[in-house]
């Protein structure tokens, strides 16, 4: 047992977990001090799906400072900016290690039963579950930092692989260990509660196995396009795929302090509506706002074409942002019936769903803010209850400073339900939602899919609204454009004009006016000409339905495809951390004004230089934010 967990601590020993010698010392000792024949596998399949969850620490860092950040999922500056900071990719690595390592223990005491005869019935079914959910840990590292070592755990000093070979072999693992599940094995009382994603439910067990090999062949569709194609296929074929709700991956959030607290339930994390959420769901799928909500709500509904108010002088307007510089003084006439429910309204106290964060100030609470001149001056005041508005990263300048309203103040924007907030959620790993988009994008590629495209794409849909429990209604025959200029009809593919007017009124003097609005032009797909074809539909909708459980898989498009429609962090200063990003250049859409992965710990390059130099050597660039993955756009 000592040399199993000496071998499965392998990453940790090599320095890569950058821990303490004292904290070494702890993970070397044997957690259950018994023999390989008396050690259960599942407890370490349980520890690794449990602790995948991330402690509060973690979470905040990973998923919310990171994931949704480059997702923009959320308004903060912070990593779509550019920031990146060591100690919060110290603190992931460290963790995404320890889960894989559980994980290989598992599978090597599984391996190790087996071999001697001392397995029991259902062993074998455990072994390849412990392999599936090794697979997904693999991918999520590697879609993190790129090249990782894949036989970490068979060998004193691991070498890295390049992220081709972590794939292919991720690709290998699923398709063999879900041929090798026995549905037949019936489990003894109480294992299933070793299982907080699917309770050993082995049919399930390989459903996901199918669709994760799905997303995963999916994620070489640019670069690999012949295996893409041969492991899609070869997935969707099996007839064993996640398409009900009751299928979906998820586990069970509960309130504390441990991995299974909620993953976005720190309070001074705010949570803002982003620019790209606005954009996307504003006018999509032509349901109006007076349809959703209840009539006490009508009276801030503003008409169709309501541009807002414009402040140039305290909203940044260097950005390709098409909102950029306008204060929208009210609700959408027409918006995705899904943003009403992720997000609530600034001032809508009574809605169950508001998060009062951070409970210890009365932030969300205040509803009034000011905007001031040079001198500190009050210029307008803005009470923003029932206003829909964003905020947009990146740097502001002295607007910024002028800007009491929608610069980060937690009370003047729409913010994340409390719903995902309370550590009372089911995280979601996968959801039908994704295999449905997944089809539809095989199909739209045309490799052999058990579904034609536009089935899959609007069962995709279905799919979203019933996870938010709201009517589709005349949805999926919309031809309305949202202000990206892509609809939901799959069959309405007609290019939005380059411009449209609308009116507005100018926020300072009252006067209104009519202002020529422009599609934006999304350079990272198509070169910007196309913004309304079927696979920027898929991706569209299948953004909106990732939100917010996940933000990875979102930007996992993003890097690949260029697809939904990102705006530029403003450049109303300089970015330091994006220096390609200029004031001469941001109405361009260019790989390297959004980060591509995450940076190697620092500690990494002395603990083991010769892995180091080998993962960056795989990069193929240098050890930086901006540096795209082997899968990912180039420029």
């Amino acid at each position: 047992m000592k040399n199993i967990l000496k071998k499965s601590y392998v990453l940790m020993a090599t320095g890569m977990l950058l821990t303490s010698c004292e904290k070494f010392e702890e993970i070397n000792v044997n957690p259950v001090a018994a023999s390989e024949d008396q050690v259960q596998t599942e407890y370490f399949i349980n520890n690794s799906i449990v602790s995948a969850q991330m402690n509060p620490d973690v979470a905040e860092r990973s998923f919310v400072l990171y994931w949704k950040t480059a997702a923009h999922y959320q308004e903060d500056e912070g990593f779509s900016a550019g920031y990146h900071d060591d100690g919060w990719t110290t603190a992931y690595y460290n963790q995404v290690a320890s889960w894989l390592n559980a994980a290989n223990t598992a599978i090597e005491i599984a391996n190790l039963q087996t071999e001697k005869g001392t397995a029991k019935a259902y062993t074998g079914n455990l072994l390849q579950v412990a392999r599936i959910w090794r697979a997904y840990l693999m991918s999520e590292m590697s879609d993190n930092f790129g090249p990782i070592p894949v036989d970490a755990f068979q060998g004193e000093n691991p070498e890295f692989s390049d992220v081709k070979t972590v794939y292919y072999f991720a690709l290998d693992e699923l398709k063999d260990a879900q041929a090798k599940l026995d549905l037949t094995v019936e489990n003894p009382q109480n294992l299933d509660k070793q299982d907080p994603a699917y309770g050993y439910d082995y049919l399930k067990w390989k459903k996901y196995a199918n669709s994760l090999r799905l997303r995963l062949a999916m994620r070489l569709s640019e670069v690999d396009p012949a295996k893409a194609q041969s492991e899609f296929e070869d997935a969707a074929a099996s007839g064993e795929l996640i398409m009900a709700m009751d299928e979906t991956f998820k586990v069970q959030e509960k309130p504390g302090w441990d991995a299974l607290t909620g993953v976005m339930s720190r309070e001074w994390n705010p949570q803002f509506l982003s620019e790209t959420l606005f954009n996307t769901y504003f006018n999509l799928g032509g349901i109006e706002t007076e349809n959703q909500l209840p009539a006490s709500y009508h009276e801030f509904v503003k008409p169709a074409n309501w541009m807002g108010q414009k402040f140039e002088q305290h909203f940044a307007t260097k950005t390709n942002n098409p909102s950029a510089g306008y204060w929208f003084d009210g609700l959408p006439n027409a918006i995705d019936p899904r943003a009403y429910e992720a997000f609530a309204l600034p001032g809508d106290f009574s809605n169950p769903d508001f998060s009062f964060y951070p409970s210890w100030t009365t932030s969300a609470r205040t509803t009034k803010r000011n905007l001031v001149d040079d001198a500190g001056t009050t210029v307008k005041e803005i009470d923003a209850t029932y206003t829909w508005n964003p905020g947009i990263n990146g740097e502001w300048g002295a607007k910024g400073a002028k800007n009491k309203v929608s610069y980060y103040y937690p009370g003047t924007v729409p913010r994340m339900s409390q719903e995902f907030r309370g550590s009372q959620s089911q995280r979601i790993f996968f959801a039908p939602w994704e295999t449905y988009f997944l089809l539809a994008e095989g199909a739209l590629r045309n490799w052999n899919s058990p579904m034609g495209a536009q089935e899959a794409y609007e069962a995709g849909i279905a799919r979203s609204f019933e996870y938010w429990n709201v009517p589709l209604g005349g949805y999926l025959s919309s031809e309305d454009y949202n202000r990206n200029g892509t609809s939901v009809s799959w069959t309405h593919t007609a290019e939005p004009p380059a411009t449209y007017t609308m009116e507005y009124e100018n926020g300072y003097t009252g006067q209104e006016g009519v202002a020529t609005i422009k599609y934006p032009n999304n350079g990272l797909y198509k070169d910007g000409a196309v913004k309304n074809d079927q696979l920027t539909k898929i991706i569209t909708q299948k953004y909106i339905a990732q939100f917010p459980w996940l933000p990875l898989e979102a930007w996992n498009d993003h890097r690949r495809l260029g697809l939904p429609f990102f705006e530029n962090p403003a450049v109303e200063n300089p970015i330091p951390d994006l220096p390609a990003l200029t004031s001469s250049n941001y109405m361009d859409s260019k790989v390297e004004f959004f980060p591509q992965r995450l940076k190697y710990p620092s500690s990494l390059q002395n603990a083991n230089p010769a892995g180091y130099s080998q993962a960056v050597g795989y990069l193929n660039g240098p050890d930086a934010i901006t540096t795209p993955l082997w899968w990912a756009q180039k420029q």
